[in-house]
């Protein structure tokens, strides 16, 4: 069985209160219509792991405008106006996690590990209701690894076995996110045939990729 799927097969995977992970960067390296395809299925009581919030209109910000979301794990909030809003309403738990730091969890739950320990946010808010340990006279935070249900990734050329390439900075959050959860499903800006992408190419393997979406009619030549 083919991992290119149609969009009624993938959004078919979507249903409440699952948690979902979204490459991008402010909305680069966003896959744009698969977070569509997330609206459209119309699921709530999401908890969205993502770098940032986007913006109202564009990544991943009509999820919070349409409140779909109980939660977003992210990095920071200040170019989504509705999503401080909500959280200062009470109406959206957000929890603010320090990029580096946010990184480090998915790589985490990614390769099996129990969490890391870091020295980022030692003092402030950020320490609140977690397990701290002193190594060689330095306090650490233990932070806990985060796995998502789907990650929603964008690459500019995949190929039908789930080969990735990303283009630029682009590639962000979306290789790690990979790693890290049950179902990985891809936007292709561009679909080839195996064996048109030199593996030495490959940023991403395909055996983490369970399907691809691919909204550009035919195949392109590689």
């Amino acid at each position: 069985m083919g991992k290119v799927a149609s969009s009624e097969e993938i959004s078919s995977l979507f249903r409440d209160g699952m948690s979902v992970m979204v490459g991008g960067f402010l909305a680069v390296g966003t896959p744009a219509s698969l977070v569509g395809m997330l609206l459209a299925k119309g699921v709530k009581d999401l908890t969205l792991i993502a770098n940032d919030t986007a913006f109202t209109d564009s990544g991943v910000g009509p999820l919070v405008v349409n409140r779909r979301l109980k939660k977003a794990i992210v990095s920071h909030i200040g170019t989504n106006a509705e999503t401080g809003r909500q959280m200062m309403a009470g109406e959206l738990e957000v929890d603010l996690v320090p990029q580096g730091t946010l990184a480090e969890r998915i790589r985490a739950a990614g390769a099996g590990l129990g969490g890391i320990l870091t020295p980022t946010g030692v003092g402030t808010i950020v320490e609140e209701g977690k397990q701290k340990l002193t190594i060689d006279g330095r306090e650490y935070i233990l932070e806990l690894p985060l796995r998502a249900d789907i990650a929603l990734l964008k690459a500019h050329k995949v190929d039908k076995a789930g080969n990735l390439i990303y283009r630029k900075a682009a590639r962000n959050f979306n290789p790690v996110m990979a790693l890290a959860a049950d179902i990985v499903i891809v936007e292709a800006e561009q679909l080839v045939e195996v064996g048109e992408i030199d593996p030495d190419e490959v940023m991403t393997p395909g055996i983490l990729v369970d399907k691809i979406f691919y909204g550009g009619g035919a195949p392109h030549a590689s």
